[in-house]
């Protein structure tokens, strides 16, 4: 049988070996678009103390600026991994790099918070489009080892360019305003589409079947919905808009799965839910969920913790997260070579612990005195956590789908990220707007002077937001110190809250990789069998399911 009668358009621009062209520029191209994605998903973080400052935003639009930019790339990577797969890898590659451009540009110069949440919903939009063409390129290009190492390094630099984001935030916030942060990956957005133009293969095994363009769409109003709910749970006055985008995404969801399950009948499904049963491919997904989650949520936290509690400058808050790129940059490789030797469930494990070692350090370390070692402490254990994990996670999803499937491989690698980022964030940011508000409100309550004192409307101020409360405070000098100390008391205690719940999920992650993801030996077999079938050839006799 062809590849054409398969559905798979015949081409290829590899080279004997698994690889493909001039590897090494080929590779650095695709990690370069990645990097536009990846920054555009850290830089903001730093920003939204100054952000919150001069826009005058609640906790929760700050939760919605630093969550559109997911928001955007989780809702759409599976849709547009799809048209990818059908009408060109190289083609979004190039569209979302372009679109990036402009979407910068926005965010940069947003005068209101509203602007700047759409601005940053595009631009995800736009990573939407490059950012999972990135991941299948590679599993179309690159096979066997070299596809682990390829991925390995794809992954580690990846998410070591996300931890140098906030670095390279605080330098910009040091001489220029908050908008700055979001212009910085202009010279490497124009860089990348040069480099693609000239050096990334075209049509190299893509499917020629039709696009399900409207489970594309129920793809996009679930994951959605279901991002902008948990956002608002949290926010007073909310309620209906929150239980009417819950609705929404339940019900796309659900639509969703009808849908695939029709079209996996005929054949032509936009998520094929026959691979995404398999073990290697689910458990693999939801790992990467929880894992990704952690880095953005410690991030997003941690930021904010470092200006507003220890008081750190924007570049000191950037360079205290520097020990998560380091540890992120120097465990992929070795991820890689753990894999080959104990397996992904061993290293998925690997990772978890250390995500967990990093999460209890955050809780029980960091306070109003933290030293910069104690910041260390929570830190870097995350970094190498996500390093160690991040290869196994991404390596399963790509190694359990046909080649023609890439696309939705790598748009689930990228929704791990992505939606785990926005889920993780989304989830912390609420159970931390939730808890500062009530701890704010019970000091209030506890000290009978300030509830004579303060109106109403002031005590809402107060616990909108740490930026909102600073300026109460440079409103009434006189109690300046007083409602700042107040104002990081209750960032702590709502950091705290949110650092258990993350937590928790690190603990459900690991519990289900132990007993849901393959040893080593019977992974391999399932991989067998999955390549097998997926071909045609004769299922081999160790391969079980």
């Amino acid at each position: 049988m062809t590849a054409s009668q398969e559905g798979v358009a015949p081409g290829s621009a590899t080279k004997a070996g698994g690889a493909p062209e001039k590897p090494a520029v080929v590779l650095l191209t695709l990690i370069l678009v990645a990097a536009v994605a990846n920054l555009n998903l850290a830089v903001a973080n730093v920003a939204l103390p100054d952000i919150g400052k001069d826009l005058d935003a609640s906790q929760t639009g700050l939760n919605l600026v630093a969550v559109g930019f997911s928001l955007g790339l989780a809702s759409s990577v599976l849709y547009l991994g799809a048209l990818g797969d059908r009408y060109g890898r190289k083609m979004m590659l190039i569209i979302g790099t372009t679109v990036s451009i402009p979407a910068a540009i926005l965010a940069g110069f947003a005068p209101n918070v509203d602007v700047l949440f759409l601005a940053r919903v595009l631009g995800g939009l736009a990573a939407g489009m490059a950012f999972p063409t990135t991941l299948a390129l590679i599993t179309a290009l690159w096979s066997g080892a070299k596809k682990t190492r390829a991925i390995a390094l794809w992954s580690g630099i990846g998410g070591g360019i996300s931890a140098l984001g906030p670095l390279v935030s605080g330098a910009l916030l040091e001489h220029f305003d908050w908008g700055s942060v979001f212009l910085v990956t202009l010279p490497l957005a124009v860089i990348a589409l040069i480099l693609a133009l000239r050096f990334v293969p075209s049509h190299v095994n893509e499917t020629t079947v039709p696009v399900d363009n409207f489970g594309g769409i129920l793809s996009i109003i679930m994951v959605g919905g279901v991002v902008l709910a948990i956002n608002f749970v949290s926010m007073p006055g909310y309620g209906e808009t929150t239980a009417a985008m819950a609705l929404i995404g339940v019900a796309a969801g659900i639509g969703f799965f009808i849908q695939q399950r029709r079209e996996g009948r005929i054949g032509n499904p936009l998520y094929d839910l026959k691979i995404a049963g398999r073990r290697t491919f689910w458990v693999a997904g939801t790992a990467g969920i929880i894992v990704f989650g952690t880095l953005m949520a410690a991030m997003f936290i941690g930021q904010q913790y470092l200006q507003n509690v220890l008081e750190y400058s924007t570049l000191g808050a950037g360079a205290a997260i520097l020990p998560a790129a380091l540890g992120m940059i120097v465990a992929a490789p070795r991820s890689a070579r753990l894999v080959e030797s104990h397996g992904s469930r061993f290293t998925l494990l690997c990772g978890f612990v250390f995500c967990l070692i990093g999460f209890i350090f955050m809780l029980t370390l960091w306070d109003e005195g933290a030293a910069y070692w104690q910041v260390l402490a929570g830190y870097l254990p995350v970094g190498i956590g996500v390093g160690l994990a991040g290869t196994p996670s991404s390596n399963s999803l790509t190694s359990s789908v046909p080649v023609k499937r890439a696309g939705m491989a790598s748009g689930t690698a990228d929704l791990q990220r992505d939606l785990g980022g926005a889920l993780m964030q989304s989830i912390l940011g609420s159970v931390l707007t939730s808890a500062y508000a009530s701890s704010f409100a019970s000091q209030i309550a506890g000290n009978p002077e300030a509830s004579q004192k303060v109106s109403e409307s002031t005590q809402t101020q107060l616990e909108r937001s740490f930026g909102s409360a600073v300026t109460v405070a440079e409103q009434h000098p006189q109690y300046a110190p007083q409602i700042v100390h107040a104002a990081q008391t209750a960032f702590l205690n709502g950091s705290d809250s949110a650092y258990v719940v993350g937590i928790a999920a690190i603990v459900l992650g690991a519990v289900l990789v132990f007993f849901a993801f393959p040893k080593k030996e019977q992974e391999h077999a399932l991989l067998a069998g999955f390549h097998a079938e997926d071909t045609g050839e004769p299922v081999p006799a160790t391969a079980t399911a």
